[in-house]
């Protein structure tokens, strides 16, 4: 599945394959856990997703807007926001963090 360069993109878009937590994909009917899209950064990867997932950038970002707390997306072994910019091929993993008491 590929995603889509926002409006007034003028970076040729780069398809990066994602990865998505479980307990995310349970909450968007239809969303899978593994997938690629087309984006450029980190915000245009979640933009991506929210095209095809209507919400789910409400579940990845606050309002800031930031990555939220509890969530972790990490590109090729190394933390990102949403500034981060993307590499053709680079693997996305979108964590939730596990805590305890």
């Amino acid at each position: 599945m590929d995603g889509l360069a926002p409006p007034g993109h003028n970076r040729p878009p780069r398809t990066v394959l994602v990865r998505l937590p479980g307990v995310l994909v349970d909450l968007f009917p239809g969303a899978p856990r593994r997938l690629e899209v087309q984006a450029s950064s980190v915000k245009e990867m979640v933009d991506a997703l929210d095209s095809f997932w209507p919400g789910m950038r409400d579940r990845i970002c606050d309002s800031t807007p930031a990555v939220r707390r509890h969530i972790n997306i990490f590109i090729d072994g190394e933390r990102a926001r949403l500034e981060t910019r993307l590499s053709p091929g680079s693997e996305v993993f979108v964590l939730t963090a596990i805590s305890g008491g």
